[in-house]
């Protein structure tokens, strides 16, 4: 009977439950991880990520590219200079044979690497040896100045919508302030001013001729562009009940900013990055070409479109690579910053289904 008993008893008891393997356990990516992996299937954010770093290490190796493949110093002038073409010497500079001969010619394109590829300006200078010093210039600011833009325009959109009041009030206006005037006209002027004294802040001096100079230019005119959406956002963020529940605990406003509202706007901020990168690119080569960005002897892309404006009907290839190189920079930071943009905020991915 007891043996009976118990086998009966243990037939009727809950069967003990399998263990799991930890290896089955499917762990959440998190939202950055999830982001990336959406980004990685994006198949046009991707293809433009790609063709960004190309562009970014072939100008990278302009020093490299001019020492030891072109053999030429593309900041000196080489007005007396020759070249060979099909195994011939040949003047950079040919007196020019149109109108009454006044003047000089460049070399057009000789698609050779080696010698003058995209032709020379009328300075007698390698342009395919520019264009990549130029690309190296031209981006370094574009990122340097949407850096800045992104990192000023958050810690002000912030302050300005955590706190509210007074602290909002005086920085809605000083953006306000810098609203009002156009972009380029703002730009414009604060460089012919600074390029003739330069900026010293306290301990931090840059002179006229100085890269940094248009990157703080550039950074500055486009704050209230990307500081207005993130005030919006923070606003926002006060009201929801994670926030209201910090501060009935007694959370520090730090601590309430550090840990629930800038991981919040994190995400607008990164998405912003590649869209400003593309165009404070666009705004320091408008500059450039104005002659009020980068000065000689440094180059830009804008300034070798400038460079070329003499001879546009001659040798166009001197406006026209610079001005592609533009164009292609600045459309594939766009795409890839749609794809990071789809990725993040899920009401962009919502918007684009529907």
């Amino acid at each position: 009977m007891t043996a009976t008993a118990d086998r009966k008893a243990s037939e009727d008891s809950p069967a003990a439950p399998t263990p799991i393997p930890l290896a089955a356990v499917v762990t959440s990516p998190g939202p950055w991880g999830t982001a990336l992996r959406q980004i990685r299937r994006n198949r046009s954010a991707m293809a433009s990520l790609v063709v960004f770093f190309l562009i970014l290490v072939v100008c990278l190796l302009a020093p490299f590219y001019a020492s030891s493949i072109a053999h030429t110093d593309p900041f000196a002038s080489n007005v007396a200079g020759t070249t060979v073409i099909g195994g011939q010497t040949v003047p950079v500079l040919a007196p020019s044979t149109t109108g009454l001969g006044l003047g000089v010619t460049p070399i057009g394109p000789t698609w050779d690497l080696t010698h003058y590829f995209l032709g020379s300006d009328g300075q007698g200078r390698d342009v395919m040896a520019r264009l990549l010093y130029g690309g190296r210039n031209s981006l370094l600011i574009g990122f340097s100045a949407a850096l800045l833009c992104c990192l000023l325009a958050g810690i002000i959109g912030v302050l300005a919508g955590y706190f509210g009041g007074v602290v909002d009030g005086v920085l809605s206006r000083l953006l306000d302030v810098v609203w009002a005037f156009p972009v380029y006209l703002l730009a414009i002027s604060l460089s012919v001013v600074l390029l003739t004294s330069g900026v010293r802040i306290g301990p931090i001096s840059i002179g006229a001729g100085s890269l940094w100079l248009p990157v703080l230019i550039i950074g500055i005119v486009y704050v209230p562009y990307v500081a207005r959406p993130i005030r919006g956002q923070v606003m926002a963020l006060k009201e929801k009940e994670f926030v209201a529940a910090a501060i009935g605990v007694g959370s520090s406003d730090l601590r309430i900013m550090r840990r629930d509202v800038v991981p919040n706007v994190a995400p607008t901020v990164v998405v912003f990055l590649p869209l400003m990168t593309a165009l404070s690119m666009l705004t320091e080569s408008a500059l450039s070409f104005l002659s009020v960005g980068v000065q000689p002897p440094q180059a830009s892309w804008g300034t070798i479109i400038n460079d070329g404006l003499d001879l546009l009907y001659t040798r166009p290839a001197v406006t026209l690579a610079p001005g592609i190189a533009i164009a292609l920079t600045a459309v594939v930071l766009n795409l890839f910053g749609d794809g990071v943009r789809e990725a993040l905020d899920p009401r962009a991915r919502l918007r684009g289904a529907g």
